[in-house]
């Protein structure tokens, strides 16, 4: 599994504003972890979107600080500006490297179905992800789901038929339906399809309604 390494600097929060370190291309972030107290921490925002675009959040990097000290994480959480998406905030938790964690690891869907290519069929990916539990070194960066094995559209891919490293513990139900192909849409046929109006249910409405205002007693002034 290839390493990833991401440097960073500490900051002072009450001397530093957020809105001028993402001016100067840097970004605002915080870590923590089980048996360590919050730091807060400033990454470049270009080396950050180059080793997330690889890592992930499912892949241990390590978070070189200011002094020498390397530290496991993951990253947790990254917040996006509403325009632009661009990173302003990130999470980065600590892991023990000898104490089983839970993760969420995204699915890698391969191959080729045949109830799409051969049937019209439309692949419907229900789930993207599933939830894992090891040791942080035998977190996969992600899990493959083969599906070449959808020839009908009675077929399905469950959670249970996910294939991983026998040290790793998938938390997500095994029931859980991971993919399936759906038929296309017959237009045509649902365009040509005679509209069913339900005449004597109008009518009957229809009359019941008429019969309540005869009934209902006119007022005076």
């Amino acid at each position: 599994m290839e390493k990833y390494q991401l440097k960073a600097s500490t900051r002072d929060l009450k001397t530093t504003n957020p809105a001028k370190l993402r001016k100067m291309g840097l970004v605002p972030a915080i870590l923590y972890g089980r048996n360590l107290s919050n730091v807060a921490l400033t990454v470049t925002l270009n080396e950050f979107e180059k080793v997330f675009k690889k890592a992930g959040e499912s892949t241990i990097i390590n978070l070189l600080t200011e002094e020498g000290k390397s530290h496991p994480v993951l990253i947790h959480d990254v917040q996006n500006h509403f325009l632009n998406s661009q990173p302003i905030h990130i999470d980065f938790y600590e892991v023990s490297m000898t104490e089983k964690l839970k993760a969420k690891v995204a699915l890698e869907f391969v191959g080729e179905a045949k109830a799409v290519k051969e049937l019209g069929g439309v692949l419907v990916k229900v789930l993207n992800e599933v939830e894992v539990q090891c040791l942080p070194h035998d977190l996969p960066h992600n899990i493959p789901v083969d599906i070449s094995s959808l020839d009908t559209f009675e077929d399905t891919i469950h959670v249970k038929d996910l294939k991983v490293s026998e040290k790793v513990q998938i938390l997500t139900l095994g029931v859980e339906v991971v993919a399936k192909v759906q038929p296309p849409r017959d237009v045509e046929a649902e365009l040509a399809a005679p509209v069913e109006e339900k005449v004597e249910e109008v009518l009957a409405a229809t009359e019941a309604e008429k019969e309540a205002k005869e009934e209902t007693p006119t007022q005076k002034e």
